[in-house]
């Protein structure tokens, strides 16, 4: 009973997180006047095209004031405009938190839809194969590397991957990515420079599949080599932390065997933060990588904020902030389980 009461309390307390997200939002947006300001332009916008429609019809000048000032008033009504932002902005959060995120006021999905849940529905799986492949690629890799690395510290490898592993960290992946197309695009040609299919993708499931991972190749090669390096890193120097702790000496001491060691008193130790950095990345990657994705044309999630703030469309850049907060707080929340399950002493 008292482990379900302490999931209650933390279940509650990432609730507030997602709660002060969507307010401090909601006050960005609302108390500097961008929202006025974006909401204004899309009426005025709309005026100038009812403008140029009704002008060959209204010949009077003033007759045609008056029914464009009618149709703004309607306008500024529709949207909120007549009412100050916060009285108008809280009945969007509680929409959000509904799961009802509204409609996009410019941005639309590829089949022409402007409701935010279809436009962050079919972004979604494109981010997926793209930023949550590299990060899992990514950690294997720097599991397998950094636990070697962690066994055979000050040798002449661990010295030469540590090297590698800060230059991988330090890499900018914009500069990263255009690098690679100018390499393997226009030199060597081997991948394409951008997009998710050729300009005719094939007509056959398996050819289409294949042109889209061909497709994906190079963004995710781009994302593992600037990332792979502080996993390794990470992981060589949890696990090496671990293995200097006093009851691995004990172990060793006693005779174990130095695979019982390893996987018994450090691996089992040294997972409670590897695993938290995994849950995370892995949340944190279903909110899409900006540069790599705008650099090569990826419709992700993150060239989707990236669009959304460009095109200042509130609606879109409310709804992602609650949807990446959400995948945090779920995250998180899997985190308090998880650690119970392979840690006893955080029940206590």
């Amino acid at each position: 009973m008292g482990l379900l009461v302490k999931l209650a309390v933390r279940g509650l307390s990432l609730l507030g997180v997602l709660l002060a997200v969507l307010l401090l939002v909601v006050v960005a947006l609302g108390a500097t006047g961008l929202s006025d300001k974006v909401l204004g332009a899309i009426v005025n916008e709309e005026i100038r095209g009812l403008r140029q429609s009704l002008a060959q019809t209204i010949r009077d000048p003033d007759d045609l004031e008056r029914a464009l000032q009618a149709r703004k008033e309607q306008l500024a009504e529709f949207y909120g405009l007549d009412q100050p932002w916060y009285l108008r902005m809280p009945d969007t959060v509680r929409r959000v938190l509904l799961l009802d995120l509204g409609s996009a006021r410019t941005l639309k999905s590829f089949a022409g839809s402007t409701v935010v849940s279809d436009i962050v529905l079919e972004r979604l799986p494109n981010t997926m194969l793209l930023v949550t492949t590299a990060l899992a690629i990514s950690a294997a890799i720097g599991l397998a590397v950094g636990v070697k690395l962690a066994t055979s510290v000050g040798s002449k490898i661990d010295r030469v991957v540590s090297y590698l592993s800060a230059a991988s960290f330090a890499l900018p992946t914009w500069w990263a990515g255009i690098l690679l197309i100018i390499l393997f695009s226009f030199q060597v040609r081997i991948f394409p420079f951008g997009g998710m299919f050729s300009p005719t993708p094939p007509g056959s499931a398996l050819e289409r599949t294949a042109d889209l991972l061909w497709h994906a190749a190079l963004p995710i090669l781009t994302l593992v080599a600037v990332s792979v390096g502080g996993w390794t890193y990470t992981v060589r120097t949890m696990v090496l932390n671990t293995a200097q702790e006093d009851f691995v000496t004990v172990a060793r001491a006693k005779g174990l065997p130095e695979r019982i060691v390893m996987r018994r008193h450090i691996l089992r130790v040294a997972a409670l933060p590897i695993l938290t950095s995994i849950i995370l990345g892995l949340a944190g990657s279903l909110g899409g990588a900006i540069l790599t994705e705008t650099v090569f044309n990826w419709p992700g999630m993150g060239r989707l904020y990236y669009d959304a703030i460009l095109a200042l469309d509130e609606a879109v850049v409310i709804a992602l902030t609650f949807v990446f907060t959400l995948v945090y707080v779920a995250a998180r929340f899997t985190l308090e389980i998880l650690y119970m399950v392979l840690d006893p002493r955080v029940r206590y």
